[in-house]
């Protein structure tokens, strides 16, 4: 593309000192602010992918992808959980009964979402198994009326395996002595985390137990299945329900945790075009940089032209001298910013241990760390941007320096 005397030029100039010290520190300031951008975007961005990820495989792995239930519980949920299973795109189903309620501990009261489960068939749907502290979802026997809960329940009612709690229900009973809330006391047998909200309000008991608790006469409520794609949840579902025939209500994750999803696809969006608007002012700084470069070199450049060079060679100088400036600090940019989106989460969690304060508490957001996922594509797509905003604010200056008029530019000489 450039001639080997224009590129030999073009980097005579940008490494050289100049005269007016303050054109230096233009170049220099807008090779930084190129360099920064392009980084902070790049880490920006890949914290935003980590969000994205956590809220698929956290939240979206506990809580189900889509649920079938009928208009009231189920009388031969064992058929329906093996006719839903025979869509192509479910990998697994399981039944469950749900209910609100709360639980009292350690004089404390935290309100709670029961998930009564068979433990058998629940570890094929999340990923619970994965994420237990103590105890594990075989230690719910039915009968024995146990609960499995978060840590941070635990720590707020200050819960161990073994500890007794009484769940208490939205729903009052008649008894000789009145009418009394419908309250039952269970058996811590496990903590999990999964560092999320769920570890604050997710229980989990036997599907047996829950039944009794909920007097659905020993039936599930419904039917949670897993599919391959979250994606295709609301369309899998409707068409498993429709396959079974007769009357069933569908519900999806879209519903549950969608507004959160779409929130973070949004924020990720808005964040990437802000700091661009950042990469793009620091490219067009070099705008700046090579106007007063060009004033500078006004003498030279028509020594220059008065040697032969044609007005398209001289415009290559300043594009090359530009294009090293764009290059180097987007290079280096993308180095600094895939560097720190590789250990931006390590160094949060070395910064909460030394400062004794946390950064993303759980009670308040949807995880208690930062995340951070790489994606090569978006280092491509900055890193190409930032090139190209960078090249294209060298034409203007080169097509100036390419105007100057020799006989002018020497006259005062």
């Amino acid at each position: 593309m450039f001639r080997p005397l224009s590129f030999y030029i073009g980097l005579r100039y940008t490494a050289a000192k100049r005269r007016n010290h303050f054109i230096s520190f233009i170049s220099l300031t807008s090779m930084i602010g190129l360099m920064l951008g392009v980084a902070v975007l790049i880490i920006v961005l890949s914290v935003m992918n980590g969000f994205d990820r956590e809220l698929k495989q956290r939240i979206l792995g506990m809580v189900p992808h889509a649920t079938i239930q009928g208009a009231g519980p189920l009388d031969d949920w064992q058929s329906v959980d093996a006719r839903v299973q025979q869509h192509p795109r479910v990998l697994a189903a399981a039944p469950f009964i749900q209910g609100q309620g709360m639980v009292t501990g350690g004089g404390n009261v935290r309100g709670v979402m029961l998930n009564g489960v068979l433990p058998e068939e629940e570890r094929t749907v999340s990923i619970i198994e994965n994420h237990m502290i103590e105890g594990g979802l075989d230690d719910l026997v039915s009968g024995e009326f146990g609960i499995i809960i978060g840590r941070l329940m635990a720590a707020s009612l200050r819960l161990q395996v073994g500890d007794k709690v009484t769940v208490v229900l939205p729903e009052a009973s008649v008894t000789p002595a009145g009418v009394l809330p419908r309250l039952k006391r269970f058996t811590v047998k496990g903590i999990f985390s999964v560092g999320a909200e769920l570890d604050g309000n997710y229980t989990l008991i036997h599907m047996d137990d829950a039944a009794k608790l909920m007097r659905t006469g020993g039936k599930a409520e419904g039917v949670r299945l897993l599919v391959d794609d979250l994606f295709a949840a609301p369309k899998v579902s409707q068409q498993a329900a429709e396959a079974l025939g007769g009357r069933y209500y569908v519900s999806d994750w879209t519903r549950t945790h969608g507004n959160l999803f779409q929130a973070i696809r949004m924020e990720k969006t808005m964040i990437g075009l802000l700091l661009m608007f950042i990469v793009a002012v620091a490219a067009f700084n070099i705008v700046s940089t090579l106007v007063m470069v060009v004033t500078d070199k006004t003498g030279d450049i028509a020594i220059l032209r008065t040697m032969g060079a044609t007005p398209g060679r001289i415009m290559r100088i300043f594009i090359v001298q530009g294009a090293v400036i764009g290059i180097f600090g987007t290079i280096v940019g993308t180095a600094l910013g895939v560097f720190g989106a590789l250990n931006i989460s390590a160094f949060i969690s070395w910064l909460e241990g030394a400062l004794g304060h946390q950064f993303l508490s759980a009670d308040v957001y949807f995880i208690s760390y930062l995340p951070s996922q790489l994606q090569w594509q978006d280092v491509f797509i900055i890193s190409g941007a930032g090139l190209a905003m960078s090249l294209l604010a060298t034409i203007y200056p080169a097509w100036r320096a390419s105007r100057v008029d020799p006989a002018e530019a020497l006259r005062y000489e």
